[in-house]
């Protein structure tokens, strides 16, 4: 299963000069296989970019796109992402959404497609990562 950071999918939302070529390839990828996917953080996430939920469900129909529950398992990984981060002199006092995401990907197995490698590389080494070249 690929899971879908939300930086891919706003590349094609927004239809970002530099990224959306790469990031429609890579979901085009996973659509053909059958193994797209989100969590309500990533429909959360993207929901703001559009005018309503109907016109998020049309972007990712979900007969393409599956909707995962966000594991309670998840929460474990993510803690420790935050903890690692909050070590590291991160300001935040609440745990990013993109640790829940890692955390997500991590628990599942999922392949995670994003452009931000370097937090998930950081905190979550297990992921395995599609993202472009620098």
């Amino acid at each position: 299963m690929f899971l879908f950071d939300t930086n891919v999918l706003l590349d094609i939302a927004t239809r970002d000069r530099v990224w959306e070529n790469w990031s429609a390839a890579r979901v085009a990828e996973a659509v053909n296989r059958g193994e797209a996917a989100i969590n309500p953080i990533i429909y959360a996430e993207l929901l703001p970019a559009f005018d309503d939920e109907d016109a998020l469900d049309h972007f990712l129909p979900p007969a393409l796109f599956k909707r995962l529950p966000l594991p309670y398992a998840a929460a474990i990984p993510a803690a420790r992402a935050f903890a690692a981060y909050r070590k590291n002199g991160g300001i935040k006092t609440s745990p990013l959404p993109d640790f829940y995401i890692g955390g997500h990907a991590e628990t599942q197995g999922f392949t995670l497609v994003t452009r931000d490698t370097a937090r998930y590389r950081s905190y979550f080494p297990k992921v395995k990562l599609i993202a472009p070249e620098r």
